[in-house]
């Protein structure tokens, strides 16, 4: 049986050019097709176990919830003190799918669909939860003080010690949320049973 595990790319970087306080900002999120292979239920299963995105050495998945974070930070230096301003995040979820290669026989395809649908909307809450971690981030940093520090270095410092910990805040959500669902009897686990079984 094939896992789903997930892994989050955190791509951050620190860019410097002024912008809008608690400006508005959305998620682009997009979807990445891999190709597999086979007319029935147990052929398609065993293409994603073949073709599915890599999770390590010799492990592949169903699916895969990546995404880029960038952010655009405007500090200011003010009375000796430092004040981050703004924080713009750029934040793009890229989600790694499979798709069957050839057209579906009528049976296997209503089983897929329904297998598929579900495998979507499982990785879509990880997309809510990349989110809500990206709203939480901006929340911590615009308006953050720091005092002492006219050239802004210390504040970069207490940021990333206050991103980290909301980072692993997601990434343990996000393995709950996994063990529930992959577990035996979870929601997962159903879908490959009728994808598979019928």
């Amino acid at each position: 049986m094939i896992n789903i595990f997930r892994f989050v790319v955190l791509a951050g970087s620190l860019l410097l050019p002024p912008a809008a306080a608690h400006a508005e900002w959305r998620a682009v999120e997009q979807v990445q097709s891999y190709a597999i292979t086979g007319s029935t239920p147990g052929e398609l299963y065993a293409s994603i176990g073949e073709r599915g995105p890599a999770v390590g050495i010799g492990t592949r998945t169903i699916a895969l919830t990546n995404f880029k974070l960038t952010w655009r930070r405007d500090y200011q230096p003010r009375n000796g003190a430092c004040v981050l301003a703004s924080a713009v995040p750029k934040l793009i979820i890229t989600y790694s799918l499979p798709k069957p290669a050839a057209k579906l026989p009528p049976e296997t395809r209503q089983r897929w669909e329904v297998f598929i649908a579900g495998v979507q909307a499982h990785e879509r809450v990880h997309g809510e939860h990349i989110k809500e971690m990206v709203a939480k981030i901006e929340a911590a940093s615009v308006g953050l003080t720091v005092a002492d520090d006219p050239k802004c270095t210390k504040i970069r410092t207490q940021l990333q010690q206050r991103l980290g910990e909301l980072s692993q805040e997601q990434r343990r959500r996000s393995r709950d949320f996994d063990r529930v669902e992959l577990g035996e009897g979870g929601n997962i686990h159903h879908m490959i049973l009728r994808l598979v079984n019928g």
